[in-house]
């Protein structure tokens, strides 16, 4: 009987194929998948796979009569039978592709299987193998679900560091694959936020894909990105834009170790590379990671630390759109809450010649509104007169008094608040520019205006109440008869705008 089922595992031609396939031979063999013996579970498993291979009605036949529970049974009893383990990868790699196969997949337990043959892979072959099963596999959201969950993100980041730098071709290709299969489980699809779920859960595994990134880059040199590297890094970058969106959320810790890596350098090169190669994907990938980073304060810290902010001005210059409206929103985020950050970016005056520039530019990639941002946070968090000087000295107050009266009611408020700050740092600087624009009589068309957010008309009185300051604006204010619109307000619908609106009437009237 083994006799006869090791002639039939061996099995090749297309007419020792037919009659066998005419004599359900095929079903036959599928109960031999229960065997406990070992001989026989190997004959009878290269016997099916070589009669069923490339037809795809046997294939689909096979899935029906129940053959993949039995050939992830093999894979589970027999983890360390190097045959049987090849026999039951080779079927679930001609299997995989069938929509019912993924199905009958979802039911069993195959990807903590998966995960363990990765791990025990010596050989490049049969990591081969393991990977085809798993791209086809991670084509269906189900599976996927399951393959992130038992590990394989991680099982992966550990073949990638160990091969990682080696000039082996064979390696490179692991590495490669590898790499692909990351980005195919946790990118595409529905299931994306499977990634950052996973980061939060094992920070150490991202961490683990963030230092292949700074590996990588400091050994190719800055200037010698091949193809087959330039693809790595591509993919490499996008998973690190997805890490640094998480890692803020588990730890200071972890952020810290990403710039321990020195993954914030090698983001910037990185941009500075694509920038040149037109690689816009890659780019927005990095200034996403770099967004993330500036978050949390102590990454505030140390990007200043870094000197990262001298090093986003200069990729400025680059002539690409989509590239500075991400650098002038890491910057703005950098500013946040950062008087330090604040003061350099306000006494640059290259940086505030460019940005005055931008504000007064009308254009559909929203570089516009992202540099009017950038010059109210600056003026919002910093605390030095000299920085007033400075964004009045650069002409661009004007542009924050046109963005309080805006379309958008975020912006309107940002610039009402920044022009507060500053009128409270340093009135007497910004008095004149304020006449020019007609700022009064801004903020008086905002109150009177329905349609103003109740935000706006209270952050519009807090200015009021800063002008009131200088005896010329004091003029303005009276003589634009601010004050019947202000007693107004005072029977307003929101609370808020009628505290701020008797506040404002008794600063005008001199009783505070």
């Amino acid at each position: 009987m083994a006799k006869a089922w090791h002639s039939l595992s061996h099995i090749y031609a297309e007419e020792m194929k037919k009659p066998c396939i005419e004599a359900d031979l095929v079903l036959t063999l599928i109960p031999l998948l229960e065997s406990t013996d070992q001989e026989m579970l190997l004959h009878a498993g290269r016997a099916i796979g070589r009669i069923c291979y490339d037809n795809r009605n046997l294939q689909e036949e096979l899935v029906k009569v129940g053959v993949i529970p039995s050939l992830v049974r093999i894979l589970t009893d027999y983890a360390e039978s190097e045959p049987l383990v090849h026999v039951a990868l080779l079927a679930l790699y001609n299997l995989a592709d069938l929509d019912s196969a993924k199905e009958a997949l979802s039911m069993t337990k195959v990807a903590e299987q998966l995960v363990k043959q990765l791990r025990r892979a010596e050989s490049h072959e049969r990591l081969e193998i393991v990977f085809e099963v798993l791209q086809a596999l991670a084509e269906n959201d189900a599976l996927k679900v399951q393959l992130v969950d038992a590990g394989v993100p991680e099982a992966l980041s550990e073949i990638l560091l160990r091969l990682q730098g080696s000039s082996q071709a064979e390696d490179m290709c692991i590495v490669k694959a590898a790499s692909d299969l990351i980005v195919s489980l946790l990118l595409g699809g529905k299931k994306k936020g499977l990634l950052q779920a996973r980061c939060i859960k094992h920070p150490e595994a991202a961490i683990s894909l963030a230092s292949i990134l700074a590996r990588h880059e400091n050994s190719q040199g800055k200037d010698s990105l091949n193809s087959d590297s330039a693809s790595l890094v591509s993919i490499i970058v996008f998973l690190t834009s997805l890490t640094c969106s998480v890692l803020p959320l588990s730890s200071d810790g972890n952020c810290l170790r990403m710039f321990q890596l020195g993954v914030i350098h090698q983001l910037l090169d990185v941009l500075e590379k694509q920038a040149r190669s037109g690689d816009t994907s890659v780019q927005q990938a990095a200034l996403s990671a770099l967004q993330s980073l500036a978050v949390p304060v102590v990454s505030k810290v140390q990007l200043l630390e870094e000197g990262v902010a001298e090093r986003i001005e200069a990729l400025l210059r680059l002539e690409s759109p989509p590239v500075q409206f991400k650098l002038l929103g890491t910057l703005r985020m950098l500013a946040d809450g950062q008087a330090d950050a604040a003061e350099i970016l306000g006494q640059d005056p290259l940086l505030l010649n460019r940005l005055v520039q931008w504000c007064s530019v009308s254009d559909p990639s929203g570089i516009c509104g992202e540099a009017n941002r950038l010059l109210a946070s600056i003026l919002h968090h910093n605390r030095s007169q000299e920085v007033v000087k400075a964004i009045q000295a650069a002409q661009g107050v004007k542009h924050l008094v046109s963005m309080a009266t805006s379309e958008h009611a975020a912006m309107q408020n940002e610039a009402l608040t920044a022009l507060a700050i500053a009128s409270a740092i340093d009135l007497e600087t910004l008095e004149e520019s304020f006449k020019e624009s007609q700022l009064v009589r801004s903020l008086h068309k905002l109150l009177r205006d329905d349609n103003t957010s109740p935000e706006v008309k209270y952050n519009s009185m807090g200015l009021l109440c800063r002008l009131l300051n200088s005896g010329d604006l004091r003029q303005e204010i009276e003589e634009d008869k601010i004050k019947d619109t202000l007693e107004q307000l005072c029977s307003h619908s929101n609370a808020n705008v009628v505290k701020e609106a008797i506040t404002t009437l008794q600063v005008l009237r001199g009783e505070t």
